[in-house]
């Protein structure tokens, strides 16, 4: 398959003529032997993939890891020895470990399948003089598109005709609205290409108008599969929780290592046989590496992906489960994350009074010049009502915005059109920057119900109603007469200085303003076309904006309150942005980089600003990818949440993607870490709250589980020193650590959220796992139940070799313990006393199954043989109560001393 050739170039600065010559086309089109040509030389149009994992070199990375690998020599030696159960239970632990791992990265590697997706099935063109539909692949550079409304555009191409053209360019540019196209040339040659008016891009959507296009680029080259490319090549990154994990399992097999040298090595002083020997290495290295760990921490990530999920937060990668809750900057999209993506009409401005449009609504009847300003916006107009349709418009969302504030007002768009028919037009052009319409005029006395100015004096004689919408700046300079009161007077340059400070005052604030205007023409003016716009009677402005999302307001304060800075990155216009901004409580600065900015910056100038800005406008694909590794190359951990094609490699590149359920493209949520199901910003606030109660409970159950395993290596070392044989064996270890550590450990993952978890900033993501003086509490705590748990069993141990009950002392002592310890671990600093003993259920009910077990394993025959352990006497069961309650007090007594110090 041939890749496009590079035959880029700034096609938006050269005319049409001079675009078709350069592709060595025409107007008439390619003739059938060129386009078959061109395709042998560029390639289908087609999105391409290249260098996607194979399962195998996937299945093969999880095996790699340095806790497998400890696992599987665990395997090999027990299996060795002849321990096979224990060789069994550990190998099943890294064949579903290794499966669960296997299967995340692995869906993952869809992102690009769903981004092919985008391709348009067939497309009409012009070839050998003749319209033609052809499949989308089989386009070719130089071929004539024909394009119009509800048209997805198949690839990039510079128009040649344009006719009244709209083109829907969220998804690519980040642009809320739809953008106007014309044919014009433009100079510059750095524009973004939200403002390269006169080219259009493969993947988004024509909305109104029609147009004829040459096409520039097709496949890989176009805008679309450069984004294509980025997202191929942007490498997943480790979470924090799999680097911790990974730096977690090398200390381990260090430990192991030299623990098992050190004991051997005693073993072997003491005059042990080989099989003894080697049977105290196989305990030791089950005792130092927590087999259950890498499962335990898998299923509490699952327990809260399926918390998450019943609040609308998809996760499709485990691990973002964890990186949610340490997640320090989050870098959302505007358009449809933080606002709603539907133009609204906020205010209604008369030359002498301000309306809100419920205020308009109310008072049109009664005021006769707001209800001709409301009538001009709907009948100036080519939207209509649908409720099929989304958002209820079919058309323009600014030009529905106009016919939904009339419609709102009991102006009925149909009705109007009925009485005022329209019979000329001049459609909207990117340099008048505005759109007039001709209708013809009722009786004199239909005209008085319209507005009385139309039927005073020689104003009855009129034929036509001329009636313009455009940006205020242009207009303003077309009107010589004003509106005010119900009366026209002449259009001074103060008053029209006023207007403008106004317009500019309201498009600070994020506002789109159009003014409106009319003129009453003449039956010989009406094939005049230059005198429609001639001395307009200015009415007034509209002031227009997408609103934000009113819960992202409250989400936005919730970040900042739990330490998350919010950042917006957008392809809008900086005045807006900032406005979108400030009105969330984003910013409160009017502090803005645009993509231009960020190319003129160099890498450290970058990191400088960073640290201050919170808005990014007129940015690109590129752009976000570039600020997303600046904070990241500042140790953030930055989670970036987007819907469209634009967004995917940023999505990728961040440490969470989040998609957006209902809007976001597949590409998107293919990309992504998490998906919004309900497409709401305050949904990542619940998540994050989630995501920190997960990572206190992963904390907790690593402090319970490896204070376990440092238990089991005190009473391993402390008993060949105090000339005691093996304290246990391994398959009573493989049991302490698989059921006794595992099951209570998964019972933590229930744990409800501590009561500070949204009011402190995240924890530093550059923290170890033993951060906080959680490796000191392990060792000390490991010590204190080693140390019971080993001088028990001396205190029971007859000095003989005969005699196991010493040995199922051991055993029972460290099972008590380590379920005491569990329920002390459930809070930091409250009291285990101070809270129902229902607050855990589950792990309530988890310690109970768990001595339920052990005290099976004690007296039950079956198991006395397996397990090799002697029933206890009563005394002797009642000595690992206490040995229980001992660890409750010490525990007790520390909580204690820290709540006093805090206070």
């Amino acid at each position: 398959m041939n890749e496009n050739k590079d035959i880029t170039t700034n096609w938006h600065q050269l005319g049409q003529a001079a675009v078709v010559q350069k592709l060595q086309s025409s107007e008439m089109g390619l003739a059938s032997e060129e386009a078959g040509r061109r395709y042998d030389q560029y390639g289908p149009n087609e999105l391409i993939e290249k260098g996607r994992k194979k399962p195998w070199r996937i299945l093969l990375a999880q095996v790699k890891e340095v806790m497998i690998l400890i696992l599987l020599a665990a395997v090999v030696i027990s299996a060795a020895l002849q321990e096979y159960i224990d060789a069994i239970v550990i190998f099943v632990i890294v064949v579903l470990n290794t499966l669960l791992g296997f299967w995340q990265e692995f869906k993952a590697e869809n992102a690009m399948a769903a981004l092919k997706k985008m391709t348009v099935p067939n497309v009409r063109v012009r070839r050998d003089g003749a319209e033609q539909q052809i499949s989308a692949k089989d386009l070719v550079p130089g071929d004539i598109l024909l394009i119009e409304a509800g048209n997805i555009v198949p690839a990039d191409a510079r128009l040649i005709v344009a006719a009244n053209l709209k083109v829907q360019e969220a998804a690519l540019t980040g642009e809320s609205e739809s953008v106007d196209k014309d044919t014009g040339e433009l100079p510059d040659a750095e524009l973004a290409l939200a403002d390269r008016k006169n080219m259009i891009y493969r993947g988004t959507v024509v909305t109104y108008g029609r147009g004829e296009a040459v096409a520039t680029a097709t496949g890989m080259q176009t805008e679309l599969g450069k984004i294509a490319t980025m997202l191929q090549d942007v490498e997943d990154e480790q979470t924090p929780l799999q680097e911790r994990l990974a730096k977690l399992g090398r200390s381990l097999a260090m430990a192991a290592g030299v623990l098992i040298v050190i004991v051997a090595g005693m073993t072997y002083l003491q005059g042990a046989g080989v099989k003894e020997i080697f049977m105290t290495a196989i305990s030791m290295a089950v005792a130092a590496v927590p087999e259950g760990l890498p499962a335990v921490v898998t299923i509490a990530l699952a327990l809260g992906a399926q918390q998450m999920l019943k609040k609308n937060a998809l996760i499709r990668q485990l691990p973002a489960v964890e990186t949610l809750g340490g997640v320090t900057v989050i870098c959302s999209d505007k358009t449809g994350t933080l606002t709603q993506n539907k133009m609204t009409v906020s205010d209604v401005v008369l030359p002498d009074r301000r309306y809100t449009l419920s205020e308009a609504a109310a008072r049109h009847g009664e005021d006769a010049d707001l209800g001709l300003l409301l009538l001009t916006g709907t009948l100036c107009n080519d939207a209509v009502i649908d409720e099929s349709a989304p958002n209820g418009i079919l058309g323009d969302p600014t030009e529905g915005a106009l016919v939904l504030a009339a419609h709102q007002a009991g102006l009925v768009q149909r009705d109007l059109q009925a009485i005022l028919p329209r019979v000329r037009e001049l459609p909207f052009d990117s340099e008048r920057k505005r759109m007039s319409t001709v209708h013809a005029l009722p009786s004199s006395s239909q005209r008085a119900t319209l507005h009385p100015v139309l039927a005073a004096g020689d104003q009855a004689q009129a034929d036509h109603l001329v009636l313009v919408k455009g940006a205020t700046d242009g207009l303003i300079e077309a009107c010589g007469r004003i509106l005010v009161s119900g009366v026209v007077h002449p259009l001074d340059e103060r008053k029209k200085a006023e207007i403008s400070a106004e317009n500019t005052a309201m498009a600070k604030n994020g506002l789109r303003v159009l003014g409106l205007a009319y003129r009453l023409l003449d039956v010989d003016e009406l094939d005049q076309p230059d005198r429609y716009e001639h001395d307009l009677v200015f009415l007034g402005m509209v002031c227009m904006l997408d609103p934000v999302r009113p819960e992202a307001i409250e989400s936005v304060r919730l970040c900042k309150q739990a330490g998350i800075r919010p950042i917006m990155i957008t392809g809008d216009h900086p005045l807006t942005a900032v406005a979108i901004a400030k009105n969330l409580g984003l910013t409160t600065l009017d502090t803005v980089l645009t993509g231009k900015d960020l190319d003129a910056m160099t890498v450290d100038a970058l990191a400088a600003r960073i640290k201050d800005v919170s808005v990014f406008a007129r940015v690109s694909p590129k752009h976000k990818m570039i600020i997303i590794d600046a904070l990241q190359a500042q140790h953030e951990i930055v989670s970036m949440t987007g819907d469209g094609v634009n967004d995917a490699p940023a999505l990728k590149s961040a440490d969470i993607g989040v998609a957006m359920g209902i809007t976001g493209t597949d590409v998107s949520k293919e990309s992504s870490d998490m998906i919004l199901l309900d497409d709401n910003f305050a949904t990542i606030v619940a998540a994050v709250k989630e995501g920190r109660r997960i990572y206190d409970n992963i904390r907790k159950f690593v402090r319970y589980i490896l204070t376990g395993n440092a238990g089991e290596i005190v009473v391993m070392i402390a008993g060949p020193l105090m000339g005691m044989p093996l304290p246990l064996l391994p398959i009573q270890i493989l049991w302490i650590n698989l059921v006794t550590d595992g099951v209570p450990a998964v019972a933590l993952g229930f744990e409800e959220a501590e009561r500070d978890v949204m009011n402190r900033p995240p924890y530093d993501p550059q923290e170890g796992i033993f951060a906080r003086g959680l490796g000191w509490q392990i060792l000390v705590m490991g010590l204190i139940v080693g140390l019971i748990s080993v001088g028990t069993g001396y205190w029971f141990w007859d000095g003989g070799e005969g005699s196991t009950a010493w040995q199922t002392m051991v055993f029972t002592m460290l099972t008590f313990c380590q379920m005491a310890y569990a329920l002390c671990v459930r809070k930091k600093t409250q009291s285990l006393f101070s809270r129902s003993w229902l607050g855990n259920p589950v792990l309530l009910m988890a310690i109970g199954v768990t001595l339920s077990l052990q005290l099976i394993i004690i007296y039950v025959p079956f198991f006395n043989t397996v397990f090799r352990t002697t029933p206890l006497r009563l005394e002797e069961l009642g000595s690992c109560v206490v040995g229980a309650l001992v660890i409750i007090l010490i525990s007790e007594s520390k909580k204690l001393f820290l709540r006093r110090k805090r206070h």
